[in-house]
């Protein structure tokens, strides 16, 4: 017996076969397809209006966007200092003709210095590693101390960090909620230390202010991260954050390195006593900077990165100490 044309389904209700489905399904592409490449040959009323709407454009050039060191304004670089006298105290009246800046060892021309005022971004990344048992009270009072020099508009994240870091509140403007996460914190485990910084500095990327530094409190090395020296560095680098420490103990050698990078200050308490002289002198350097710009001679936008160096002339720099930005990453084309 031969098979039917059509199919029978319950009820009595017919349907077409397979191979009329299939020529109908062509027909139907074909119009389709005609009705694109030819518009107006074929009836609107013959073409499917269930058909997706297709934009064809030409995909949009992204936008070269500068990488956030130092900051690049219009015409000038920016580059924050920090002078201070022989007792480590700010120097703030300073003119612009006792400075000269460098640029990959080439000098440019200063074209603006002025005072670096302004709310402040600040990331607190805290150590509560067991070693930290005994040294959590005056480590919080620490914290509390710089959190005295509030001013309107700056704002705060906190991070502990022990086996792996935990970032225990996001940005916020009331110093209470710091310190209330401060004090259910308890030391236990290693010491995530590159992470921690690591993750502090993507945390940062959503800062508010443009003036932003991380602040760690440790009293030891690295033991159980992730990334390494070399890509923490790498990272700072690459950043808009100055990096602010104060070493518990024992000298911070990564975190001075660190700082020296980004122009912050990496201080070592060799005992608790020192800890609220440690907080003071750098909460008082990052209050009082300079912002100094220049006119780079270099117009390539090359994306490569350039050194920066400041000198004091006039006898100063015999008797002040500078700390500056290293360097930025020129925009890329």
């Amino acid at each position: 017996m031969r098979c039917p044309t059509v199919n029978q389904v319950a009820g009595g209700a017919v349907l077409p076969g397979r191979s009329w489905i299939r020529q109908v399904l062509r027909i139907a592409s074909a119009a389709t397809l005609l009705s694109i490449l030819l518009p107006g040959a074929i009836p609107a009323g013959l073409v499917s209006q269930d058909q997706p709407n297709v934009s064809l454009k030409p995909r949009e050039k992204r936008s070269s966007s500068l990488r956030p060191n130092i900051r690049l304004d219009v015409k000038m670089i920016l580059v924050p200092i920090t002078v201070l006298d022989p007792t480590d105290k700010p120097v703030d009246n300073l003119r612009p003709d006792v400075f000269r800046v460098f640029e990959d060892d080439v000098e440019q021309r200063i074209v603006s210095l002025s005072k670096e005022e302004g709310p402040v971004s600040v990331g607190f990344i805290f150590d509560t590693s067991s070693s930290m048992k005994n040294r959590m009270d005056r480590s919080v009072a620490a914290i509390q101390q710089f959190l005295q020099s509030n001013m309107p508009g700056d704002e705060y994240f906190l991070m502990s960090f022990a086996d792996r870091p935990s970032m225990l509140t996001g940005f916020t403007t009331n110093p209470n909620d710091i310190l209330r996460e401060l004090a259910e914190l308890q030391p236990l485990g290693w010491t995530a230390l590159h992470d921690a910084i690591c993750l502090g500095l993507q945390r940062m990327k959503s800062a508010k202010n443009s003036r932003r530094a991380l602040f760690v409190l440790t009293d030891g090395g690295d033991n159980n991260s992730r990334y390494s020296e070399s890509e923490v560095k790498n990272m700072v680098v690459e950043s808009d954050v100055r990096m602010y420490s104060v070493g518990l103990f024992e000298r911070p050698r990564l975190l001075e390195k660190l700082a020296a990078l980004t122009g912050g200050q990496a201080l070592w308490a060799h005992s608790l006593k020192d800890l609220p002289d440690s907080i003071e002198r750098i909460s008082r350097e990052f209050r009082n900077q300079y912002m100094i710009g220049y006119s780079s001679n270099n117009p390539q936008n090359d994306g490569k990165y350039r050194k920066v160096k400041v000198e004091l002339i006039g006898g100063l720099e015999k008797v002040l100490h500078l700390f500056w930005r290293r360097g930025y990453f020129a925009p890329p084309e």
